[in-house]
Parts: structure tokens; sequence; C-alpha cells
């Protein structure tokens, strides 16, 4: 065992190094400046998520104006939020609460402990301020969606007119030409699937690709990018408020999850929003049907999408801007241990 921690260390020294002489060699990587983004997000259930949120937050080039929770136990996403941005000195970003819907099939709360243990606030409602944000900055904002579209059902719902006043919707969901590896047990690329986020609010997807929003999707085609071993020991190779919170969180998803190897569907639309060159587009008509399936139809284009897997330009900007991100300041964020009253 020894032996292999060791093996795992030096890949991980060795991948370190090159990804630090790469990130230093190269410009900043996106021309958006102050590029201001709403995040809407089901954490807490696959583990992805905190990844994308956590790469936003060390990325500079977004300005980060709120991010609100979607889909399911909303309350404790939001709470998990709360403690995250505490972690990691961001606790001047609003967490806002959206709309708790779930149903048959939905994922569990895997991050539960966790989230359960950060101190409990008051939310605002992520669809109200999604609107208010778009009607103060119309033109201005992007959303980057990485959960079910709940909120953004909800917010065309409510006032369609101001949804469309959306800079652009940057998201991870559907399957166009690939679905989930290994499903059925393929060997070659699996065919389509009704991926989650689209499939558990058919409905919310539906009248987002009607809303004539611009639409930058990032699907099952681009987004099944592996956190193996030796990129799981570049996370250990240091120890930051981040690293260290996703070290953990990576523990809880896979003691809940029973596996081992963390997917990073979402921060490909993350990495997408600070740098498209990490994945690039292809014009598409997008239809969702009933049962969540994403099919390419006739008719204008309403999305961009990305149909291939970038790999090492992702992780390239993934894991230098995970090991480099600073705290600012202390915090305190634990909640006070609950003591038994019982004799």
């Amino acid at each position: 065992m020894k032996l292999k921690r060791n093996g795992i260390t030096l890949i991980a020294a060795v991948f370190l190094n090159l990804l630090t002489a790469v990130s230093l060699a190269q410009p900043a990587a996106v021309n958006a400046t102050d590029e201001k983004v709403i995040i809407d997000t089901d954490i807490g259930d696959d583990v992805d998520d905190v990844f994308a949120v956590g790469l936003a937050l060390a990325s500079p080039e977004v300005n980060i104006i709120g991010i609100g929770s979607a889909w399911g136990d909303t309350a404790l996403r939001s709470r998990m939020v709360d403690r995250l941005l505490c972690e990691t000195g961001r606790d001047s970003i609003p967490s806002l609460q959206g709309v708790s819907k779930t149903k048959t099939g939905a994922g569990d709360f895997s991050q539960r402990p966790w989230a359960i243990a950060g101190i409990e606030h008051p939310h605002n409602d992520a669809v109200a301020f999604l609107l208010d944000q778009i009607k103060q900055h119309p033109g201005e904002i992007t959303l980057l969606a990485i959960g079910p579209l709940t909120n953004v059902g909800a917010a065309i719902d409510r006032d369609p007119a101001t949804f469309r006043k959306l800079k652009r919707v940057v998201m991870m969901g559907g399957s166009v030409y690939r679905g989930y590896d290994n499903e059925g047990g393929h060997s070659s690329p699996a065919p389509p699937s009704a991926e989650y986020n689209i499939a558990m609010d058919a409905p919310a997807a539906q009248k987002l690709f009607r809303s004539g929003v611009p639409i930058y999707m990032m699907p099952l085609d681009s987004t099944q990018l592996k956190f193996d071993e030796a990129k799981r020991g570049l996370l250990a190779s240091v120890s930051t408020p981040l690293t260290d919170s996703l070290q953990v969180l990576t523990a809880e998803w896979a003691r809940t999850t029973h596996r081992t190897t963390p997917t990073l569907f979402d921060p490909v639309a993350a990495a997408y929003v600070i740098d498209p060159k990490v994945c690039p587009t292809t014009h598409l008509h997008i239809e969702v049907d009933d049962a969540g399936f994403t099919r390419v139809k006739e008719g204008t284009p309403n999305a961009q999408v990305c149909l291939q897997p970038q790999e090492d330009a992702f992780f390239k900007l993934l894991i230098p801007r995970l090991l480099n991100q600073q705290l600012i300041g202390t915090r305190v964020c634990l909640a006070p241990a609950k003591h038994s009253t019982a004799p």
C-alpha cells in the first residue's frame, strides 16, 4: 500500500508540475471581464456540482452574484452552499433557495453530513432573485444551470419577458449522440439517454429551449470526464479550504454511492463560462421530448452544443485553479454541536 501511495504521489507531482508550467506559460484564457454569473445547482447529490462551484469561485474572470439551490431539499442545498462560501471566504455572495420539487428516481443527498454541519441561515427566493438581477442588468447575466431546470421553468412562467433579457444560459444537460458511459454494458459509446438534469423536469427544459434565450449546452457527449486517482492525488497534494472541502465531500459521495471515481459533468459548463475554447460548440436545433430526451430536429438553431470532449484543455484549466484558491480572512463555518439533555 505504501508503494502504491508513493507511486500515486509521484504521478500527481509530475502532473501538477506540467499543469503549473502550462498555466504560467499561457495568458489569461478569457476576454470577458467581470462576467456576471448566477449559478443554479442541485449541489449535494453527485459531487460534480461542488467541483463546478469551486471552479467558479476560484476564477477571477467571473463575478458570481448569486447561487441558487435547485431540486429536492433546496433548504439543505442552500445550507451546503452557505458552508462552501464560508469555508472559502466568499460568504458575501448571496445564497438563494429554489423551488423544492422531486420525483421518483431523483438523486440522493450524498453529502448530507457536511451540509448539516454548516450554520443555518435564512434564504431569499432564488427565482425572484434571478428575475430581479436580470432587470437590474439586462443583457449582462449568464445563468450557469447545472441541475434540473425547475427554477428556470418557474422564472419563465413568472416573467417570460424579463427572462429573455438574460445574456445566455450555459448548461450541463442533455444527450445528443452519446448516452451515459457503460449504460447497459456498452463497450462503445452508448446511444442517447434521457440525461438526468433534463429528465427530472422535462417540461421546464422544454420551456427553456423555446424561450429564445441563447443556450450553450454541454451534454453527455462532452462532459463524461473522469477525476481519476492521479488527479485525486493532486487534490491531496495541497491543503486549502477549497481542496480540503472537496476531498471530504468526495469521500462522503464515495461512501454513500459506493463509487470511487467522480465524473465531472458540471465543471465542463463552468469551464465554458471561463474559457469557451475548452468546449467548441456546434449550432443545432434541439427539442426536448416528454421523456427528457434532447433530439436534434430540423429548424432554426436554438442552441450551441459542445459535442466532443476536450479533456486536456479542461483539466489544464481546472486543476491549477482548484489548487490555488486562497482563503481571505478567517471564518466560523460550523454550527455549534448539539448536546443531548437526556440524563
